[in-house]
């Protein structure tokens, strides 16, 4: 069979990739990566990293490359062919990745290379790799006797079913949603983009009207604007309970039973490798140490937001009053925090969108990145694509040299998996003298343009755009040349957000706006009394947008360090706990949160999403040296580029914070950028 998957060629053929591709080309590989195993352990009994470490790294990055595009388009192109394919691999990959982490002899041999007299030879980010290899094989059960590996491996391949179990229910609960306005007096409100959108989404149903969805973008222009507090109740009711137990479609796709399963197996698989619970395990690779660092730094914070987050509350409780509603619910919030943003500080979101068309904010990052670290971005009109919205660009740095590529998928649409994301399609890595480019998706769910308008983004969105390109560019302008350490591969997950919550920053600074911003219509650039108003609202409710993160970390932390085999999961019950610890704002009974909750679900992020406050520390701090130095300095763009993005996780995070900052982090700057006395 003629196999796209097997192609070896530099990018993927994506509208080649077959659903009956998938499984023979994984097979294919897996067999192959197994015999160059064995092959090169029985080669010699005297190894090193050119007779076994970089063999195998350059059989892993051919799997890898096969199975990126597969996962991808199961999850921005999801069919159900495909999402069979993907399924019937999982347990394979699972599979191959337990039998590698138990495998003695490659152990032995790992250990071997770390004990010889080569070692000392070798660079930083090799030794970096092979001390994460040992440390990973104790994580995969190299030490347990034969029954508890074989435990290992099935709890394993368990986990990886739930999780995409756990996804899949969500998009199908998410896409199986959607209500047809045919009377546009109910949606008196909504700005002219929100309805255009609803009416677009009406006609390519073959339906007359407006038809409202589950897909973020509709979701949030409903709950922001709509005046019909029936309408918002009914829509947010879907929202929050979808695949669950719960709303207008309880018990069709419900993840509950996932959710007990994935937090037993957990901690079953914590306990198997000597640790208490699954976040000591989860902690075994991050920057914290204990779990008490992580639940102190959580706890501290919510300490110094709890003020500012109570009065947030009260103003808002006040506010709603004038409208004759005494009794604000979850699905008021955004409506009258919107009604209020106007009020005191006369900003609408959606006179501010009108500045920010993708047609200017994009060339405007490109531009700001070019300043920061001399690096040119150009598109290429001619590529292989998953989909017609899909753009490719290249980065080439000042001598010329292509860094690398990347993919850019912006709007939302069915059979697209909610939020947004950057991942890697193909990592940086040195053989035979020639550099392999690296390659990223960056995948967001915009409101796509409509008719001759161009997509308007919020200014939130704008700031997710930064957000996935700060992770983009840690994984491309990497100059690390070995597999284990290139771009964001060995970073410590509670690192791994610096550099994208960094870029955030640039959002914020009115010399950055002007590169980025430009009315859709006239061109005009952003007028200043529109970006100072911005300004003053940008910590608008900054203490209740804390905790509520707060709350999200403390749980997930919670769950997986409180888990208890005799009780089960208790998860609304440990929720209820942290709620009433560190939240201001209680939802309705029927709110089913956590079943969509996919980030540490069926995302990395178990026992780890207190990482987007960790790193925003990081971040914050990091950001305050170009505050001192000017935002487009270059030396100090410079300094990141070369201590931070560039080394990928062939340092430690915190030596490669050290070695940029001059010192260790402070919390300061994370308050102060959020409007929270020190």
């Amino acid at each position: 069979m003629n196999n796209p998957l097997l192609a070896n060629s530099k990018l993927p053929m994506f509208s080649q990739i077959k659903a009956e591709h998938i499984v023979p080309a994984i097979d294919r590989l897996l067999a192959e990566a197994r015999s160059s195993v064995e092959q090169h352990l029985q080669a010699t009994q005297h190894y090193t990293w050119e007779n076994l470490i970089e063999p195998l790294e350059n059989v892993e990055d051919k799997l890898n490359k096969a199975w990126s595009p597969v996962s991808h388009m199961n999850s921005v192109v999801n069919s159900d062919e495909l999402r069979d394919a993907y399924n019937a691999c999982l347990p394979k990959l699972s599979a191959y990745s337990t039998e590698m982490g138990q495998n003695e002899a490659l152990f032995k041999a790992y250990r071997f290379i770390e004990g010889s007299d080569e070692f000392a030879s070798l660079d930083t980010a090799q030794q970096k790799i092979i001390r994460n290899a040992l440390r990973d094989f104790k994580l995969s059960g190299i030490d347990l006797d034969n029954e508890k590996k074989q435990r290992y491996k099935d709890i394993s391949l368990e986990l990886s079913a739930l999780a995409s179990n756990y996804e899949e229910n969500l998009l199908d609960a998410t896409n199986a949603w959607s209500k047809l306005i045919r009377d546009k007096q109910d949606l008196v409100g909504l700005p002219e983009s929100a309805l255009a959108q609803a009416r677009q989404t009406a006609e390519s149903h073959n339906e007359d009207g407006w038809m409202i969805t589950l897909q973020f973008p509709s979701y949030i222009s409903v709950m922001t604007y709509a005046d019909n507090r029936e309408l918002r109740r009914e829509h947010y009711e879907a929202f929050a309970t979808r695949a669950s137990d719960q709303g207008p479609h309880a018990g069709q796709w419900d993840n509950s039973e996932n959710m007990e399963k994935i937090l037993a197996l957990r901690y079953e698989k914590a306990r198997l490798l000597g640790f208490n619970n699954y976040a000591e395990l989860s902690l075994a690779t991050k920057m914290a140490e204990k779990p008490d660092d992580v639940t102190h730094f959580l706890e501290d914070l919510a300490d110094r937001s709890w003020r500012d987050a109570r009065k947030d509350l009260a103003e808002l409780r006040e506010f709603a009053k004038h409208y004759g509603v005494h009794d604000l619910q979850s699905w008021d919030m955004a409506y009258f925090s919107e009604k209020m943003r106007q009020h005191f500080y006369q900003l609408s979101q959606e006179e501010v969108k009108t500045y920010f068309p993708i047609t200017r904010v994009l060339p405007g990052l490109f531009a700001i990145v070019e300043k920061l670290y001399g690096l040119q971005i150009t598109e290429i009109s001619d590529f292989d694509s998953w989909h017609p919205d899909v753009r490719f660009f290249q980065i080439h740095d000042q001598t010329g040299q292509l860094r690398g590529q990347f993919y850019l998928d912006l709007y939302a649409r069915a059979k697209k998996r909610g939020g947004a994301w950057m991942d890697d399609c193909v990592s940086r890595k040195k053989s035979d003298g020639a550099v392999q480019t690296p390659v990223a998706y960056l995948t967001c769910n915009f409101t796509p343009p409509t008719g001759d308008t161009p997509a308007l983004l919020t200014h939130d969105e704008v700031t997710t755009l930064f957000h996935e390109f700060g992770h983009g560019l840690h994984h491309m302008l990497t100059q690390v040349d070995h597999l284990g350490v290139s771009g964001i591969n060995g970073v410590e997950w509670d690192a791994v957000e610096l550099p994208s919550q960094f870029m955030e920053n640039w959002c914020w600074e009115q010399e950055a706006l002007a590169l980025m911003s430009g009315h859709y219509q006239t061109d005009e650039k952003l007028p200043e009394t529109l970006f100072n108003k911005m300004i003053a609202a940008k910590n608008f409710q900054a203490g209740m947008i804390m905790v509520r993160q707060l709350e999200f970390s403390l749980f997930d932390f919670r769950i997986h360090r409180d888990y208890d085999p005799e009780k089960g999961g208790r998860i609304y019950e440990i929720l209820e706990q942290v709620r009433e610890q560190v939240a201001v704002v209680r939802p309705p009974k029927f709110n089913r949160f956590a079943h969509s909750f996919s980030h540490i679900f069926a995302g990395g992020y178990a026992a780890g999403y207190y990482s987007y406050k960790w790193a925003e520390v990081l971040s914050s701090d990091a950001f305050s040296l170009f505050e001192e130095k000017g935002i487009f300095d270059q030396e100090t763009g410079k300094a990141f580029l070369s201590n931070v993005l560039e080394k990928g996780g062939s340092q430690n995070a915190m030596e490669l914070f050290i070695n940029f900052r001059g010192r260790k982090p402070t919390i300061d700057a994370l308050l102060r950028h959020n409007g929270i006395a020190a």
